[in-house]
């Protein structure tokens, strides 16, 4: 997953600070997302990685919210349906585990993602919430689980 983040981040601006690209979880997802309310999954077409995300607390939030993390497709997996499939896996997961919220930060030119976040009942925000430390994000979004 390193190796796609890396490769799809740059393709939306969205490199050095302020952005997901530079934390340290990127080179040890397994180990990030072992922890209790954290799960991760990847998404493979015939064999090969082309994405994944997954969920966790959100850093400097309450209990109760999850944060959308680290969702990302290669373009050639990309209008497949797998980001639908793979943000109702993250939203029953974190059901679950015992969310009420989940909470998800972006880019105001990653038109296709944010589509699919309102479609899924996400409403926008004004600003950001938590301690991401991904200040170079500049949407922001919540949806109440039930």
């Amino acid at each position: 997953m390193a190796r796609i983040i890396r490769s799809v981040m740059p393709e939306f601006g969205a490199v050095g600070d302020g952005y997901a690209i530079l934390d340290p979880e990127v080179d040890a997802m397994s180990a990030a997302y072992a922890a209790p309310r954290n799960a991760y999954w990847v998404v493979c077409r015939e064999g090969i990685v082309v994405g994944g995300g997954g969920y966790g607390p959100l850093a400097g939030g309450d209990a109760n919210t999850a944060e959308l993390r680290k969702m990302y497709f290669l373009r050639e997996a990309r209008g497949l349906g797998a980001g639908k499939a793979l943000l109702t896996q993250c939203l029953q997961g974190a059901i679950s585990d015992g969310f009420r919220r989940m909470y998800l930060e972006t880019l105001q030119h990653m038109d296709a993602a944010q589509a699919l976040y309102e479609r899924f009942g996400f409403r926008r925000l004004s600003e950001a919430r938590g301690c991401t430390g991904h200040f170079g994000c500049n949407a922001w979004y919540e949806k109440e689980l039930t």
